[in-house]
């Protein structure tokens, strides 16, 4: 005789993506999308357009949200949990009002949302839960949307980037170039600096760039300090250099915005005489445009300017140890009963399940649309 169902706490999954532009034709009104109210003049849509257009218009974030939708689907099947992976963006195509309408049409009523943005902020955390809340469908009660937990240091988000790390430090060792003279440079994007002294909790004193720096530098220290853990026979040094630098700045220039630039940290790099760069693009989880444009193309033509060698680790995309952490955060929160354990790797974490009042409040508004 089978066993009856495991009655979850949700009904279904809502993955919840930024968006980008599918083709020439969508760059100009993404980019108003993204912009929308910010009062950003139609020449910076200009320049930020090129970008695209490079790439024929096409974002690659959302071929990575299709692969990472059906990356989840399986590994949810594989643990024998039989729920609906729906996807919804904030910026393009699927539009997450629509997608939250389709799956209550469905017949789903209790929608367990997983963002793709790992930290805490403004713009990477309370901005996209504002967007759940509005994405509610009016005149249609007792519909439930919860997001699970930022997840910046989840053993299944860490363990790619020490891998990465790993594998980027033998390359440059293959070709001569000893750790010692190798610097890891870990990157995410910038905020501005009245964003980031208000994200986390307002009574809890994380340093100058609140939550958000405090939760980058934090999981960069666990990457370093797997480094020799992870290898106990290869001939590390105490411990490779690294630092944590900011990209994608786009505010007006008397807007403080979260430094080093990552450019301005690899020419200063080179100035003391590193000879190679590892880059570690620790804000992100997949390889969207700021990724492939500002890293790949930007800041590997200043090394390159610079005369110091470059390599970019991968963003966890849908490695396996990140698809599985995800369906672990998932079942955090969908499994019925007491609280299941929950897995940090940082003394800030676990992070809570939801924003209080005044966690991560809006800064002063402006800058440059993000690119996905």
């Amino acid at each position: 005789m089978s066993a009856e169902p495991l009655p979850y706490r949700y009904d279904a999954i809502l993955l919840v993506g930024f968006g980008g532009p599918e083709g020439q034709d969508d760059v100009i009104p993404f980019l108003r999308n993204v912009t929308r109210g910010r009062g950003i003049s139609e020449a910076r849509l200009e320049t930020v357009a090129t970008h695209y257009r490079a790439v024929g218009g096409v974002s690659p974030v959302n071929a990575q949200n299709r692969a990472l939708r059906a990356a989840l689907e399986a590994e949810l099947a594989a643990r024998g949990v039989n729920l609906p992976v729906y996807w919804g963006n904030r910026n393009w195509e699927p539009y997450l009002p629509g997608e939250v309408a389709a799956a209550v049409l469905d017949g789903h009523t209790r929608l367990l949302a997983l963002t793709t943005s790992a930290y805490s902020s403004y713009s990477s955390c309370r901005q996209y839960r504002e967007d759940l809340a509005e994405a509610l469908p009016t005149g249609i009660g007792g519909v439930q949307l919860d997001a699970v937990r930022p997840y910046f240091d989840h053993p299944g988000f860490v363990a790619p980037f020490i891998e990465g790390v790993r594998e980027a430090l033998a390359r440059f060792t293959r070709r001569g170039i000893c750790v010692a003279d190798t610097h890891v440079l870990f990157t995410t994007h910038s905020i501005p600096i009245a964003d980031a002294v208000r994200s986390g909790l307002p009574d809890r004193d994380l340093g100058p760039g609140g939550a958000y720096e405090a939760q980058h530098l934090a999981v960069a220290a666990v990457v370093m300090a797997a480094l020799p853990v992870a290898d106990p026979d290869a001939q590390w040094p105490p411990a490779p250099a690294w630092s944590l630098a900011f990209q994608s700045r786009s505010g007006p220039p008397d807007m403080p915005w979260l430094e080093p630039d990552v450019n301005d940290a690899i020419e200063r790099l080179a100035a003391a005489g590193t000879r190679a760069v590892v880059v570690v693009p620790l804000g992100f989880i997949s390889d969207h445009m700021e990724v492939v444009w500002d890293l790949d193309t930007e800041a590997a033509a200043t090394a390159h300017r610079v005369g110091i060698e470059f390599l970019r680790v991968p963003t966890p995309g849908v490695h396996p140890a990140f698809v599985s952490g995800l369906v672990d955060l998932l079942l955090e929160r969908l499994a019925p009963g007491p609280a299941s354990p929950r897995a940090a790797l940082t003394a800030l974490g676990p992070w809570p399940d939801a924003c209080a009042a005044g966690c991560c409040a809006k800064g002063a508004a402006g800058g440059r649309p993000r690119q996905h």
